[in-house]
């Protein structure tokens, strides 16, 4: 029977025991000196996660609302929070002066507190602490695949996807990794099945494959719920290639129609 892991239980794998903040914090803890990203890094901001109209973006300490305010003009869906109400006024106005108000909306609220569920995109320009506590919210509440686009700081021991730097500027990205650990079955085209044990953090994944009477190390890594395998020993090659949707490791189409095609599926 395939075990469910939910997204709250993998944070324990994929953070290596972080415990999740408490999001009720005194103001005085949450308050972010307001400090615009210059207006170009903004739209490379935008390049680097990859921001198109197909996307929703949520701001998290959005200031004056000119990171939402330019995803809107992409064509994108936006939501900017702040906790202060002057920086809300301006970005609403921002909104209306660039005619993307029936896509970018802007809210006074604590950060921790905002839904992002639905996003496709978070960008954040907060500090390293701020980072930190925020990154058990983003692991457990973003869809696998979401992007994390970062200004300035980085989220301490998860590792970027990517990093930019323009005009001494940095700017991060992740991509929140789908959960890959666990135990697999995987089946071969001539019915054949192994045994696929990995240990996962963050997009770092490690483990075995046993079966027909070999047990060989595997590493791999994730880019959202896309994961590449890997044998690490002196035997034949051997890599798996696939998708990660919930409880089925889905091949890349090349394996799925050539002779060594398989399936996995999750049971523990």
């Amino acid at each position: 029977m395939t075990m469910q892991i939910t997204r709250r239980a993998a944070l324990g794998l994929v953070t290596g025991g972080l415990a999740a903040p408490a999001f009720a914090q005194r103001r005085r803890e949450l308050d972010v000196p307001f400090v615009p990203t210059p207006h170009s890094l903004v739209e490379q901001m935008l390049d680097l996660a990859g921001v198109t109209a197909e996307d929703y973006l949520v701001d998290l300490g959005c200031g004056d609302g000119r990171i939402a305010v330019a995803a809107g003009q992409r064509g994108a869906r936006a939501l900017g929070v702040d906790i202060e109400a002057l920086r809300i006024q301006e970005a609403a106005a921002a909104a209306r002066v660039a005619g993307v108000e029936g896509r970018v909306r802007f809210r006074r609220q604590d950060l921790f507190a905002t839904p992002i569920h639905e996003a496709s995109v978070v960008a954040i320009y907060l500090l390293p602490d701020i980072n930190l506590r925020l990154r058990p919210k983003l692991l457990t509440e973003l869809p696998a695949g979401a992007r994390v686009v970062s200004h300035a700081f980085d989220m301490g021991d998860w590792a970027a996807d990517a990093e930019e730097v323009h005009d001494g500027r940095r700017i991060f990205l992740w991509h929140v990794p789908a959960v890959a650990g666990g135990s697999w079955e995987v089946t071969a085209t001539d019915g054949s099945y192994r045994l696929l044990e990995l240990e996962q953090r963050f997009q770092e994944v490690a483990g075995t494959l046993s079966g027909d009477g070999t047990v060989r190390a595997v590493v791999g890594r994730l880019r959202g719920r896309h994961l590449v395998l890997s044998a690490q020993d002196d035997g034949a090659p051997l890599a798996l290639s696939g998708t990660i949707d919930g409880a089925d490791f889905l091949p890349d189409a090349a394996a799925r129609s050539g002779q060594g095609g398989w399936t996995g599926r999750r049971i523990a």
